[in-house]
């Protein structure tokens, strides 16, 4: 499994990709092929999510090293229980159900680790300006130094479009306190950037 995760392509992925069918149709002979334990038509899917799920880690943890080994925790636990998707949602909300539960579960496994997180992400860099990217390079480190739950929430609702209903479903919070963090967060985010001398 992991040498899947770490292959360079494979004709069967790039194949399916090049025949210029759809995606989501593609998508769905993976599934079904995979469901069967066809490692080759998982390793299309990984590769059809693999940034998204890896952007999600990355936000949720803020730490590159530790997204990394959530990633690849998460699609290790998408493997083993692929038998468990029936399509009641999308594939990929199904995949960044089980990517929000791999950095909670690490976070939540030693205390130590969350401290070491948690300091990285205080110790930030000086912020350098390198032209247009700037702005966005500044906000999104402002989004790495939130708390951690107002960062989750964020995340979540703000940058990958979920309801608080399914933000707080994924988090194992309720609706309101998603409304509360994420409220928390833009308060945050607004003070972070005012005292960088970015005002709107």
């Amino acid at each position: 499994m992991e040498a899947l995760l770490t292959a360079e392509g494979s004709d069967y992925s790039q194949g399916m990709a090049d025949a210029g069918t759809d995606i989501a149709a593609n998508e769905k002979a993976w599934i079904r092929e995979a469901q069967r334990s066809d490692a080759r038509a998982f390793e299309a899917l990984y590769r059809l999510h693999v940034d998204k799920v890896y952007g999600l880690c990355l936000r949720m943890t803020g730490n590159v090293s530790e997204a990394e080994d959530c990633t690849q925790e998460a699609f290790i636990q998408a493997w083993n229980k692929l038998d468990k998707f029936r399509g009641d949602s999308a594939f990929a909300t199904w995949l960044h159900r089980i990517a929000v539960n791999a950095v909670l579960g690490r976070i939540r496994k030693s205390k130590r680790e969350r401290d070491r997180i948690q300091a990285v992400a205080d110790v930030q860099p000086a912020r350098v300006s390198t032209g247009d990217g700037g702005e966005l390079r500044d906000l999104a480190e402002a989004v790495d130094r939130l708390p951690e739950r107002a960062r989750h929430v964020f995340v979540l609702n703000a940058v990958y479009g979920y309801s608080h209903d399914e933000a707080a479903g994924m988090l194992g919070i309720a609706a309101g306190t998603s409304k509360a963090q994420l409220h928390r967060a833009r308060r945050l985010l607004m003070q972070q950037l005012e005292q960088e001398g970015f005002t709107a």
